[in-house]
């Protein structure tokens, strides 16, 4: 091991305790991505357009969130690989992997869910566009009252 001094000791300490917020903030956003994804299969199921609307503007805010919490965890990240490499630790570095793996199976679990919802979502814009389809315009091939020339006097006759 390494000799550090107190300075890069406490550096790298300040360094894996950011790192960890940052992976629980995003495991935080994550389950909220994922409750939005589950509440919006069951408005897709229940043909609930606006509450659908709702959660979908709700889905890109949390979307976004989490794109945010990206462009600062893995510079993070990296900066984590590269200065504590061997000197983390062990309860650190098995904390910040149980983060790291929590991550991945809410991802997995996001993208599974994500899945569904697009299925369910196909499904139901081909049902709609069959019951479209289906419509019968009652008025087609009946003349409109409004479509008619009605014959109207040319001439006008004036006394005086």
């Amino acid at each position: 091991m390494e000799n550090l001094t107190q300075s890069e000791l406490d550096e790298r300490v300040a360094l894996i305790k950011r790192f960890k917020v940052l992976l629980k903030q995003q495991r935080d956003k994550f389950q909220e991505y994922l409750t939005v994804l589950e509440k919006q299969e069951t408005s897709i199921e229940n043909e609930n357009a606006d509450v659908l609307l709702a959660h979908t503007e709700l889905e890109q805010e949390v979307v976004s969130g989490i794109m945010n919490l990206q462009k600062v965890i893995v510079p993070m990240s990296e900066i984590y690989k590269q200065k504590n490499a061997g000197s983390v630790a062990s309860n650190e570095r098995e904390d910040v992997n149980s983060l790291q793996s929590d991550l991945e199976d809410l991802k997995n679990k996001v993208l599974v869910q994500n899945e569904k919802n697009r299925s369910l979502l196909k499904t139901h814009i081909g049902q709609l566009r069959g019951q479209i389809a289906s419509f019968k315009n009652p008025y087609k091939n009946i003349r409109s009252v409004y479509a008619e020339k009605q014959t109207m006097g040319n001439l006008i006759a004036v006394e005086a």
